[in-house]
């Protein structure tokens, strides 16, 4: 694939930066809607809340991870950066594929589970050993996931450990 221009780099980034800062607020919104869960003085009110975390995690957390994977994907493929050559972008790929799996495999399911108890029992979900385990999961997990996303960014913007050596190709000839 041909490398990108700077001005189509450039609006690659930002919609790269733009699903970020997507994911990163909307992850901070959850995990402030799990605090106030778990104050709920109704069940309705109990519900609504689980229900809005589910609707974050589902319409924006879901379609900006996929879309901050892609547009990183892009850079990667169309730009200098790479996958490998630089550190920075390795521990990116490897956090990045941390939070997608823990928020596939742990966190959403936790959420829908959440969900679907307080459905069910309303105010008496509080007095639910699972309600309260999965609660608490997505109360740490996403705080978590905020913490790891900020760590990201940070490390996108301040690129620590440079570039990866270079091995000449002569010597991988010879060798």
């Amino acid at each position: 694939m041909p490398k990108l221009s700077i001005k189509q780099k450039n609006w690659l980034l930002s919609a790269h930066v733009a699903f970020a800062a997507l994911w990163t607020g909307t992850v901070l919104s959850m995990f402030l809607l799990s605090l106030r869960n778990r104050n709920a003085d109704n069940g309705d009110a109990l519900y609504a809340i689980n229900s809005a975390i589910n609707l974050l995690d589902d319409y924006i957390v879901i379609p900006s991870a996929i879309g901050s994977v892609m547009t990183a994907t892009f850079l990667c493929w169309t730009t200098n950066y790479g996958f490998t050559k630089f550190y920075w972008v390795i521990v990116k790929w490897i956090l990045t594929t941390g939070l997608v799996v823990f928020g596939t495999f742990w966190l959403f399911p936790w959420g829908n589970v959440a969900e679907d108890i307080s459905a069910q029992s309303g105010l008496q979900a509080l007095k639910n050993q699972i309600y309260g385990f999965d609660t608490r999961g997505v109360l740490i997990g996403s705080l978590i996931q905020v913490i790891f996303l900020i760590l990201i960014i940070g490390i996108s913007v301040l690129k620590p450990c440079g570039r990866r050596p270079i091995k000449e190709k002569k010597q991988a000839i010879a060798d």
